[in-house]
């Protein structure tokens, strides 16, 4: 379902992503880990299409996120770090804006597509409150609900429990879990009991270059079964 090849991405001297290959099935949920400005972000806008590759190639679903940029966003639900929303907006209303966006132009499907996700993200007793008056945590809840408004196979979350709560982080786990069987769930993060709770291989990437690309039990075996934390900190102390 995603396919990267070679890819490259500069900001002028700076190479931010240096060669990173990878591919992820349906049915995968990705960990995408790594040091602050090791890559992890600009890699996920690379694949979601709102940043152009250097050099290289990315694929979802067969789509070129260079060629097909529209085709490619079709299939894509993408949570950035940060959750941007309109802050006069009540999430209802932003909600109905994104569906709009997304092509559905009948209220009546509009409104299901809206009711769906307030649900799911557990909204109902904020959708009419506006965005700027909300919580760090249900700002997250309100992005994570416009990535998921078209049902799409593709979910590239970053940091998606970023401001929840503990029980708020359980829930959407648990919902990333289900979603799982159909989709393909790449997730960066820095909680890595969170990766060992739902993540089923693990991509650590350093300097723009990809250094493990495993699952989670493969990664310890190969360790000596140290604890995931000590693993990390071996594999990125010369980043930190």
């Amino acid at each position: 379902m995603i396919e990267v090849q070679g890819l490259v991405k500069d900001y002028g001297t700076l190479r931010a992503v240096d060669g990173v290959s990878f591919k992820v099935n349906r049915g995968d949920i990705l960990g995408f880990l790594g040091p602050n400005g090791a890559g992890k972000s600009t890699t996920m806008k690379v694949i979601t299409g709102f940043l152009q590759p250097t050099a290289g190639m990315a694929l979802i679903g067969g789509h070129d996120v260079t060629t097909e940029p529209v085709a490619v966003k079709r299939m894509v639900g993408y949570l950035p770090e940060s959750a941007p929303a309109y802050p006069e907006m009540t999430v209802e209303e932003f909600l109905g804006f994104i569906a709009e966006i997304r092509g559905f132009r009948a209220a009546a499907e509009r409104q299901q597509r809206i009711e769906r996700v307030v649900g799911l993200c557990h909204l109902t007793h904020v959708r009419r409150q506006t965005i700027e008056t909300l919580s760090k945590g249900f700002k997250q809840r309100v992005g994570f609900a416009q990535a998921l408004l078209h049902d799409p196979p593709v979910l590239v979350l970053d940091e998606p429990t970023d401001g929840l709560d503990p029980n708020q982080k359980h829930e959407v786990r648990e919902l990333i879990r289900q979603m799982a069987a159909e989709k393909t769930i790449i997730l960066s993060t820095h909680i890595l009991e969170e990766v060992e709770a739902i993540c089923t291989r693990i991509i650590i990437i350093t300097r723009g270059k990809v250094v493990v690309d495993q699952t989670p039990d493969e990664l310890r075996a190969g360790h000596g079964n140290a604890r995931l934390d000590e693993i990390f900190r071996d594999l990125t102390q010369s980043d930190t």
